[in-house]
């Protein structure tokens, strides 16, 4: 009985750590109001996956680049991340004004904040990358493995942005990272 008690309980301590394993290696998402709050509170970079439910190049980010524990420990450390949902019912407020969805009922009517976010050009997923002070650097549209997002997310991780193109920087870019 002590055996089978001992055993369970070591059965209950190894799931328990395999789900907070499992926790540490997921992005953090929050929501666009909690990234712009966090980031007055503690400047960081702002990076808003902009997508939608009938996205399948969305669900296969989310499902691989997104999960990657590269891309996951870097995203956490240097970003706020939002998942924005284009088609999404819920105004936001944002630089004092309230964006909502004018039609959130109908077939794929464009949230205010995505639209304004991209510029009016609605391609999912799309990623807007903003800076410490909750303006837009760039937009970049499109799905993405590992090795092709690693470099875009460190350029900007790192600042590179400010001083080199994207061009010079991804040439040099180390697998080490």
């Amino acid at each position: 009985m002590k055996k089978q008690l001992f055993l369970l309980a070591l059965i209950i301590g190894l799931s328990s750590t395999m789900i907070n394993a499992q926790e540490a290696e997921e992005i953090k998402w929050y929501s666009f109001e909690e990234a712009v709050a966090l980031n007055t509170e503690n400047p960081k970079l702002i990076f808003v996956d902009v997508y939608t439910d009938w996205c399948g190049w969305c669900k296969k980010m989310d499902a691989s680049t997104f999960a990657d524990p590269i891309i996951v420990k870097y995203m956490k450390e240097k970003y706020y991340c939002v998942k924005l949902d284009a088609e999404q019912g819920e105004a936001i407020s944002f630089m004092g004004k309230e964006f909502v969805n004018p039609n959130p009922d109908g077939r794929r009517s464009t949230h205010q904040l995505a639209a304004t976010l991209l510029n009016n050009k609605m391609s999912y997923p799309s990623y807007v990358f903003m800076n410490g002070e909750n303006k837009v650097l760039t937009v970049v549209n499109g799905y993405m493995n590992t090795e092709k997002f690693n470099p875009i997310i460190h350029w900007f991780g790192e600042g590179a942005y400010l001083n080199q193109s994207y061009q010079d920087y991804s040439a040099s870019f180390g697998a080490d990272k």
